[in-house]
């Protein structure tokens, strides 16, 4: 697959720009995945199956060389990914192009964030201190991941990546966004935090786009309250936090 351009300014709110050198992604997230749903709207893959099976930008290293010049002052960090997986379970020609790029945002200076349910590779230790290294973890029922994120990394094995990271002294946050309400499932957010909690940065947010979280009686004022969990865990374990709007 081959693109014009790659590097571009994100609306999300806590990025700045992003890059996103894959069309698609193996997890094949069932919350449901927004980037899977706008993808199929405007055309760019058939159906899920398609979306399944990830399609590199073959000339992203090359378009990149010549953008990140042009770019490189109003740039304060670069974020993979936003609509797809920069670290894809199973699939080490996903990593291998994430981690040149990331050599790429070295060479500029240039701060980069990057978030996976995949495994974060080792090899992250050996990149710039400034950058930061997360995974998306909403659960540790395994039950829920496999209808959830069927073909994403174990929750113990993701997690286990990212704290490796952290002792080798990178930075390192955790995404707690979509977090399903307890109709979904069961679980104690105290407990999920507490393994967390030697990570740099919290995100929370709620889910979007699922009848069930609306049909929980009382979702709002479950929302709210866990919003009060994760800041007070944060405060009191001096950790950086950001919650997601229209989650309270």
């Amino acid at each position: 697959m081959i693109r014009k351009t790659l590097l571009y300014k994100t609306g999300v709110e806590y990025g700045d720009y992003t890059i996103n050198h894959v069309l698609g992604c193996s997890h094949g997230c069932t919350y449901p995945c927004y980037a899977y749903m706008m993808a199929r709207r405007f055309g760019r893959v058939k159906d899920y199956q398609d979306w399944l099976e990830p399609k590199l930008v073959e000339n992203a290293l090359d378009l990149l060389k010549k953008e990140i010049p042009k770019k490189q002052k109003s740039i304060k960090s670069v974020h993979l990914c936003f609509t797809t997986d920069p670290f894809m379970y199973g699939y080490p020609e996903v990593t291998e192009m994430s981690l040149e790029i990331i050599k790429l945002l070295d060479h500029y200076g240039i701060k980069c964030t990057a978030l996976t349910k995949g495994v974060l590779p080792h090899e992250l230790s050996k990149s710039d201190r400034k950058h930061e290294w997360g995974i998306s973890l909403v659960s540790f029922d395994e039950g829920f991941r496999k209808q959830y994120e069927p073909f994403s990394a174990d929750y113990h094995t993701r997690l286990a990546s990212m704290k490796n990271l952290h002792d080798m002294g990178c930075k390192t946050w955790v995404s707690i966004e979509p977090y399903p309400t307890p109709n979904i499932v069961k679980q104690d957010l105290g407990s999920l935090l507490s393994q967390v909690s030697f990570t740099d940065r919290i995100i929370f947010g709620r889910l979007h786009y699922n009848k069930l979280v609306s049909a929980y009686k009382g979702f709002q004022d479950f929302y709210n309250d866990s919003v009060d969990i994760v800041i007070d865990f944060c405060r009191m374990k001096s950790i950086d936090y950001h919650i997601k709007a229209r989650t309270i």
